[in-house]
């Protein structure tokens, strides 16, 4: 690893194994073997696990000399999550990228080694930041050690540093354990005892040099008893041994030390003042191999730490945390303080707990969520006042919810709804649970829960009460035909029956109203109310102001708003509101929502006949997905193979699409994954199968998938022979297609009709849908009319006017890559008398999406760091893509690249 750093490949290792194994020592064996390198260290300490980017700033504090060299967007972040500015809470991702780019810009002055010890007590905030800056590592001279026990079965740092690179150290076998255990006993050892230490220790190093200095005489002897015990937990009886034999105020400064996790030891001396503590009081610990104080201190081992201060009893504790809050600066550190004076606390106590309040506040604004629910949690329990105290523990519970601890929410909303509460905040609390139940299991019983906490909320709160009731509607429909309780007509007959929206309405209400009336009154009433709702969304601000979506309290609504677009088949919406997601999820660096914005954007310019794009959006998708560690999203994956006509594909996405949603209760990715079943059979020319797929999609009144699937199933129904079928869905398409009044809606409904029409009637409704197909961004469509219009004059014996358009229509779906429909073209064009032309094979074919992607954007002119920002790589990382761009294209400039006609 470290040969590959210093050549510019950088990479990351997560060391793993139980406490004593040998993590430590072989981090510092890396760190003495890095010749060339600046090496830095850090180190998870327990009791800082509660502060929001503890571990980031022990982390990032030797490198800030290089902070200027970072985009402002990025500096700002770390700023802010650092406390070293004020401003709006970062988003997580974004503080990421702003890691890696600082480590980055260390490593070009020199390879840089980062070596953390004991990661697995970094705080969430630090852990996310650091896992996801590993994932990004690519072309920079960097190497990050992490050293980790291995997790217990509730830990959560499994799933952050989950499929990062591992070494699992395992014990030493029984030879080097019994060479190591002479090492550490130099007289005689009955060979029974020699046999028992070596099986307890079971290879552990540290235990094969501690266990003998814990273990009675009479062990020694042979007489003594097997004690059973884990290895760790021996270990940790050992440390406790050799402490208890020292002075009693050499215990309480090393317990005070053990609570002090910064290892200042000018607060270690203040604190120990407090205490009536003397300098006389640290010779017996260093001389007892325990600790050192020198510019930092220092345990032994990290097991020294925690056996220390667990061993004390609560009231030793108690009085350490004391004094530490006695001699922690208030103005310079007041969340330590705070945090020390309420573990100081045996009774509740309104300043301590206030304090700690300011702290969640501080937190919460650094965009620590964790850490601000910690705080919270811990002022709640201080808090003398009955009603404060469940105020406390409801603003607890958001904040943990907010932090991705569902359980731990609920299990405050609980303490919280004991009360006592005023109506507001009870609705807060059924709320609460409403939402976790939305985010956690999209249950049958999340709609009425959302309906029943709108319902309280009312007379408390209108506008809170009717975003409530859009996300009940919301969860409806996501549940789709997989919802079993309150299904979406249940809940718009609801939301029908609730009190009016204020006038002037807002964006909310508006799209509120609308999708109430798309269920309730049908489609064709609801199209004036969702059309002012988008245009609410997407109503320009003041001046230079972004849009209104753009605003916070809206910008929840875009994937929405993207749904109601498409419904209204409004392909100039849907384009720009899909595409303003994607930018916004960027700028904010919310990384969270931005793959599924991506995906899909993505599934927008297949339709609009630019899959090569789609293709790489889909490719930035599934690597932003793996770097944090979420779930996959294989919707674009599984339109472009549809629509490419790759069956096997396709059967491999849908099987796992299905079964996947259908495990989380979300039903329109089932529906979704019918009408691709209906695209790729179309194109394959299995139109029994299409037709099977577009009427499931159809059976369910889906907002979005059973408006795609109408034409599909007008196509299929004609093709295999079923006229009425298709006369019934052309019907309904007929009537949405008026109501909607767009080029792409009238477009596909006359070439749907041209399909079941006959002479001159035909000819003409294929024209008109070619014409006004041509005025939308909808090439994909018009790409498969002109194919369908082409085939229709094939069988009218009309050979030279078919070759013109089957001739089209194969060089338009060739370009777009949709191979399927091409293939179908193709054979009728042969059947028309004309060889179809093979397509030509271009430079940029070699390209990967995400190298292809990488080109675009250097093509307009950006430069490495400004690609590097938009796709959160290091501007290291891109230059290494480049040059892999560069050779394939047989180029040496960005301006020949400029030059380069791109897909």
């Amino acid at each position: 690893m470290l040969g590959r750093a210093r050549d510019g490949r950088s990479g990351v290792l997560v060391v793993r194994g139980e406490a004593g194994i040998g993590k430590t020592v072989l981090l510092e064996y890396a760190g003495v073997t890095a010749r060339g390198f600046r090496v830095e260290h850090a180190v998870g300490v327990e009791s800082e696990i509660g502060f929001a980017f503890a571990g980031l700033h022990q982390m990032c504090a030797p490198l800030l000399g290089r902070l200027d060299a970072l985009p402002e967007p990025q500096r700002v972040a770390l700023d802010v999550a650092l406390g070293r500015r004020t401003g709006a809470p970062p988003a997580p991702f974004l503080v990421g990228l702003a890691t890696l780019s600082l480590l980055a810009e260390v490593a070009e002055d020199q390879p840089l080694l980062y070596l953390v010890d004991d990661a697995q007590w970094l705080d969430a905030a630090s852990a996310q930041t650091l896992a996801f800056a590993a994932r990004r590592l690519h072309a920079e001279r960097l190497a990050l050690f992490f050293a980790m026990r291995d997790p217990g079965p509730e830990s959560g740092e499994a799933e952050t540093f989950a499929g990062l690179p591992q070494l699992r150290l395992d014990g030493l076998g029984e030879t080097d354990a019994r060479a190591m255990l002479a090492t550490a006993v130099h007289a005689p050892l009955d060979e029974g005892v020699r046999d028992r230490i070596v099986a307890e220790a079971r290879g552990n190093p540290l235990a094969l040099l501690e266990l003998p200095r814990s273990v009675e005489s009479a062990e020694l002897s042979g007489f003594g008893q097997p004690i059973a015990q884990s290895v760790p937990n021996r270990l940790a009886e050992s440390f406790r041994r050799r402490a208890g034999s020292l002075p009693r105020d050499t215990q309480m400064l090393l317990l005070v030390a053990a609570a002090e996790p910064l290892g200042d030891p000018t607060l270690l001396w203040r604190a120990a003042t407090q205490l009536g503590i003397g300098a006389e009081a640290a010779a017996p610990a260093e001389a007892a191999g325990l600790l050192e104080i020198g510019t930092r201190v220092r345990f032994w081992h990290p097991l020294v730490r925690s056996a220390i201060y667990w061993a004390a009893g609560l009231a030793e504790r108690r009085r350490a945390h004391w004094a530490l809050g006695a001699g922690t600066d208030a103005q310079a550190d007041p969340d330590r303080r705070a945090w020390h004076r309420a573990q100081a606390m045996l009774r509740p106590d309104e300043t301590v707990a206030a304090e700690l309040e300011r702290s969640a506040d501080r937190a919460r604004v650094r965009g620590g969520l964790a850490a601000a629910a910690a705080f919270l949690e811990r002022a709640s329990a201080l808090t003398p006042a009955p009603a404060e105290r469940a105020r406390r523990a409801l603003d607890a519970a958001y904040a943990t919810h907010h932090a991705g601890a569902p359980d731990a929410a609920l299990e405050l909303a609980t303490v919280a709804a004991a009360g006592p509460l005023d109506a507001m905040q009870r609705a807060r609390v059924e709320l609460l649970r409403a939402q976790v139940a939305f985010h956690t299991t999209r249950g049958n019983q999340v709609p009425g829960m959302l309906l029943d906490a709108a319902r309280t909320l009312a007379p408390l709160d209108a506008a809170l009460a009717r975003e409530t009731r859009l996300q009940a509607l919301e969860a409806s429909m996501l549940a789709g035909p997989l919802g079993r309780d309150r299904g979406v007509l249940e809940v718009a007959e609801a939301i029908r029956a609730a009190p009016a929206p204020p006038t002037p309405p807002g964006p909310v209400d508006l799209l509120l109203d609308g999708l109430m009336t798309r269920f309730t009154h049908g489609y064709e009433a609801s199209v004036p109310g969702l059309r002012r709702a988008l245009e609410a969304l997407g109503r320009p601000g003041h001046g230079s102001r972004t849009v209104a979506v753009d605003d916070g309290d809206n910008r929840r609504w875009l994937w929405l708003a993207c749904r109601v677009a498409t419904t209204l088949w409004d392909d100039e919406r849907l384009y720009t509101l899909s595409g303003r997601n994607v930018r916004l999820a960027r700028e904010t660096g919310a990384l969270a929502t931005l793959p599924t914005a991506l995906n899909h954007h993505a599934a927008v310019l297949v339709l609009t006949g630019e899959p090569a794009h789609a293709a790489e959006l889909a490719a930035e998708s599934a690597a932003i997905t793996r770097a944090t560690g979420g779930a996959p999203a294989p919707n674009t994956g599984l339109l472009l193979a549809a629509w490419s006509g790759g069956r096997a594909e396709v059967s491999e996405l849908y099987a796992a699409s299905v079964q996947d949603a259908t495990e989380r209760g979300d039903g329109t990715v089932v529906t979704f994954a019918l009408y691709a079943l209906a695209v790729l059979h179309n194109g394959l020319g299995s139109y029994d199968a299409a037709l099977s797929a577009a009427e499931r999609v159809c059976e369910y009144d889906e907002v979005v998938y059973s408006s795609y699937a109408l034409p599909e199933l007008v196509e299929a129904a004609v093709r295999s022979g079923h006229p009425a079928r298709a006369a019934t869905a052309l019907e309904l398409l007929n009537s949405r297609a008026r109501a909607s009044g767009t080029h792409w809606a009238l477009g596909v409904e006359a070439r749907s009709r041209a399909l079941i029409s006959t002479g001159t009637a035909a000819e003409k409704l294929y024209l008109e849908a070619i014409e006004r197909l041509g005025r939308c961004r909808m090439a994909a469509y018009l790409a498969r009319t002109h194919l369908v219009y082409g085939e229709w004059l094939r069988r009218q014996r009309r050979r030279r006017d078919a070759r013109e358009q089957l001739r089209t229509a194969h060089e338009l779906l060739s370009g777009m890559g949709m191979k399927a429909y091409a293939a179908r073209a193709a054979r009728e064009l042969r059947a028309a008398g004309e060889q179809p032309r093979k397509p030509t094979a271009r430079p940029t074919d070699a390209l990967t999406a995400h190298e292809l992607h990488i080109a675009r954007l250097v093509a307009t002119g950006a430069t490495s760091r400004e690609v590097g920002a938009q796709l959160f790589l290091s501007p290291r990382t891109i230059d290494a893509h480049l040059r892999s761009i560069f050779r394939k294209l047989d180029i040496t400039s960005r301006r020949q690249l400029r030059n380069l006609s791109l897909p």
